[in-house]
C-alpha cells in the first residue's frame, strides 16, 4: 500500500469520508480475538476500514449472518488437481478458497524455469491469490531423471516477484541433514523467508539436524509422535488432507489451544473431480469440526495460522488495513460459501463464480513426453529366487516393503494374481537417457490388463503398473501418442484414456469436462480389479524416492530409509543378487 492509497483508506476509518461497502449486521468470527461478534464492515478500495457506524456508497445488510476470513490451502500442487490455474481458481473459488500456497515442482521438473513463469504469469490476475513457493529440488534427488535441473542460482530470479514468498518443500532431507552444499545453498537463499520442509519419519538427531538447517514447516507427519516431536522441535505442523494421503484423523488429536497457532491445514495433492464433488478446504474444516476440532480453531488454521506461517500481513484475517478477502458463510459446521468477496469484489455467491476468467496461452508448455523405444524384450525382468516387493498402504504415499517369490515363464518373472502383485515399470520420458526402471508392487488388486500415467512424483517420467506385458506396451505407447496423461488397457484395448497435454501433468479443458473422463478412468480401474480409492494418484506416489520406504524410478528400486538404489533380487547368505 502506497502513501497515497494509505491516506485515502484512513480518511475513511477516521469516518471522514464514505466506505464503498458496507456489509450491515454481521456476526464476525474474530479469528484474533477467537469470539463471534456483531458488528459491521466498512470496505474502501479491497480493504478492510474499519468496524462499526460507517457511511458508504452501497450497504449490504447481512441481517447476522455469519463473516469470516476467506480460506487458505497452506501447501498445494496445482498441477495435481490436472487442472491449470485459472481452472482451478475457477472451481474452489466458490467454496470460499481466497489464496493459496502452491510449490510447482511438478511442472518444474518437466520444464524447470519456464514451468514456473508458466505458473506465476497464468495465475495472475484470478479472483483469489496464488502465492507460489521457489522449488528446491528440481529433481528431487540423483536416483531419477527430470526434465530439467535447477541450482540457487536457477532460483534466484524468481524471488523479486510479488507473489514469490519463500523456498518450497525441501524434500531432499538426507542432503540437508548431511550438510550437502547443493541443499544448503537453496536454503540458505531463502534466508528470512518461510521454508517448507518434507520431513517423512524424521526424527531424533536427524530431525534436530533438519530443523537446526533452517527449514520451518512439514506436511509429512502420518502418526501423531511423529508429529509431535516435530512440533516439539519449533517446526510448524501441516495437517495434510488430500485425495490420496489423509492425516487429519491421525494428528487432530495434536491439536491443542495453546499450540494451534502452529497448525495449519494444507490439501498438497487433490484431484478436480473430488474438488467439484466435495470441495476444497471447506471439506476439510468440515471434517476437523464433525471430529470435535472448535470451529474458530478451525477457521484460524486455515486462514489466519496459514498467514502468518507465511509471513503474510494483510490477509487471513479480518481486521482494519486488511484486504477484504472474506466470505458469508452458512455456519461454521459446513463452512458453505453463501457469498466470497476477494479484495472487497464479490465474487462467488450460491456455489456460482461472479466473474469471468482467461484460459492461459500454452506456448512452450506441452510436446513434452519423449519416450525412448519401448517393446517386451526392454520390460522384462530376468528370473530370479526371490524379490522384493513394493507394497501399497491405502490412503498413503508411504509404502511398505516386503519379498516373494514370483511365477517364471521363458527365463523371465512374471505377475502373481493370487498374491496381488503386479508388474511395475517406470521409463524416462525426458528425451534423456532413456532409462528403464523395473520391479514389483503389491496392492491394487487388479487382476489383468494395466494403468498408466505420465503423471509420477516428481520427475514425472511414465509408470505403468500392469498383469499384462502386452497392455503395458500399449498403455506406454498410446500415452506417448497422446502427448501424456493416464490411461487403462485391457486386452490391448484402451478402456479409457484421459490426455494430458500440458507438460504431461494437466490437461487443457475444464473441470466438468474432465470429470466424466476420470469417473471413466476410475471405473475401468475397477474393471481390472483395482480396489484403490484413488488408483492414479497412489501409481504417481510409487516413483517418489524421498517417502519411505520403497519405490521405483526409471534408475531403479530405490530403498529410501538406505536413500539408495538396491537390487531388485534378494540375496541370501551366499548368494549374489545380480538382478539390476
Amino acid at each position: 500500500m502506497n502513501l497515497e492509497t494509505k491516506k485515502r483508506l484512513l480518511a475513511v476509518s477516521r469516518g471522514d469520508k464514505p466506505a464503498d461497502l458496507l456489509l450491515k449486521n454481521v456476526t464476525l468470527a474474530n479469528t484474533i480475538s477467537h469470539e463471534m461478534e456483531q458488528t459491521n464492515v466498512a470496505i474502501f478500495e479491497g480493504r478492510i476500514a474499519g468496524f462499526g457506524e460507517y457511511q458508504a456508497v452501497e450497504t449490504i445488510d447481512l441481517h447476522g449472518g455469519l463473516i469470516g476470513p476467506a480460506l487458505l490451502d497452506g501447501h498445494i500442487h496445482i498441477e495435481s488437481t490436472l487442472l491449470t490455474p485459472p481452472e482451478f481458481a475457477r472451481i474452489v473459488v466458490p467454496f470460499g478458497t481466497g489464496g493459496v500456497f502452491c510449490d510447482p515442482h511438478e511442472i518444474a521438473n518437466v520444464l524447470g524455469s519456464g514451468g514456473i513463469q508458466y505458473i506465476l504469469e497464468s495465475s495472475e490476475g484470478l479472483p483469489m491469490t496464488v502465492w507460489v513457493m521457489i522449488p528446491s529440488c528440481v529433481p528431487a534427488t540423483n536416483m531419477e531423471t527430470s526434465g530439467a535441473k535447477m541450482l540457487a542460482r536457477d532460483m534466484q530470479p524468481f524471488l523479486g516477484h510479488p507473489r514469490v514468498r519463500g523456498i518450497a518443500e525441501v524434500m531432499n532431507f538426507p542432503g540437508v541433514v548431511l550438510g550437502l552444499d547443493e541443499v544448503l545453498e537453496k536454503i540458505e537463499l531463502g534466508t528470512g523467508r518461510p521454508i517448507d520442509g518434507h520431513a517423512p519419519g524424521v526424527r531424533g538427531k536427524w530431525l534436530n539436524a533438519y530443523v537446526a538447517a533452517g527449514v520451518e514447516t512439514d506436511h509429512e507427519s502420518t502418526s501423531l509422535a511423529e508429529a509431535h516431536e516435530k512440533l516439539r522441535r519449533g517446526m510448524a505442523v501441516f495437517i495434510r488432507e488430500g485425495s490420496t494421503a489423509k492425516n487429519l484423523e491421525a494428528l487432530l488429536p495434536l491439536v491443542k489451544p495453546e499450540t494451534a497457532h502452529l497448525f495449519a491445514f494444507v490439501s498438497d495433492d487433490r484431484h478436480a473431480d473430488e474438488l467439484l464433488t466435495e470441495g476444497h478446504m471447506n471439506a476439510t474444516l468440515q471434517k476437523a469440526v464433525k471430529m470435535g476440532l472448535d470451529p474458530l480453531t478451525a477457521l484460524s488454521m486455515s486462514s489466519t495460522n496459514t498467514a502468518r506461517l507465511f509471513g503474510v500481513m494483510d490477509t487471513g484475517v479480518v481486521a482494519p488495513g486488511r484486504f477484504a478477502d472474506l466470505v458469508h458463510y452458512e455456519d461454521l459446521k459446513s463452512f458453505r460459501a453463501l457469498r466470497v468477496w476477494h479484495k472487497g469484489s464479490e465474487v462467488a455467491r450460491d456455489g456460482e463464480l461472479l466473474v469471468s476468467i482467461q484460459k492461459p496461452a500454452l506456448h512452450g508448455v506441452k510436446d513434452t513426453v519423449k519416450l525412448p523405444p519401448v517393446s517386451l524384450d526392454s520390460i522384462k525382468i530376468p528370473s530370479h529366487a526371490e524379490v522384493n516387493i513394493i507394497d501399497v498402504i491405502p490412503d498413503q504415499i508411504v509404502t511398505g516393503g516386503s519379498t516373494a517369490r514370483l511365477p517364471e515363464s521363458n527365463g523371465n518373472l512374471t505377475c502373481s494374481p493370487g498374491q496381488d502383485i503386479a508388474k511395475l515399470i517406470v521409463i524416462e520420458r525426458h528425451g534423456k537417457s532413456g532409462s528403464i526402471g523395473r520391479g514389483f508392487v503389491r496392492g491394487f488388486g487388479i487382476s489383468s490388463g494395466a494403468i498408466a500415467s505420465t503423471v509420477a512424483h516428481d520427475s514425472h517420467n511414465l509408470i505403468c503398473c500392469g498383469m499384462s506385458d502386452d497392455d503395458m506396451l500399449v498403455a506406454t505407447r498410446t500415452l506417448g501418442e497422446v502427448g501424456g496423461g493416464w490411461i487403462v488397457v485391457q486386452k490391448g484395448k484402451v478402456l479409457a484414456c484421459l490426455p494430458l497435454p500440458i507438460a504431461g501433468l494437466m490437461s487443457d479443458k475444464s473441470a466438468s469436462e474432465i470429470a466424466p473422463e476420470l469417473d471413466e478412468l476410475h471405473n475401468a480401474a475397477k474393471s481390472l480389479g483395482c480396489k484403490l480409492n484413488s488408483p492414479f494418484m497412489t501409481l504417481s506416489f510409487l516413483a517418489l524416492p524421498v517417502i519411505p520406504s520403497l519405490k521405483l524410478t526409471d534408475q531403479g528400486l530405490v530403498d529410501v530409509n538406505k536413500f539408495s538404489i538396491i537390487p531388485l533380487g534378494v540375496s541370501h547368505e551366499g548368494e549374489a543378487a545380480n538382478l539390476f
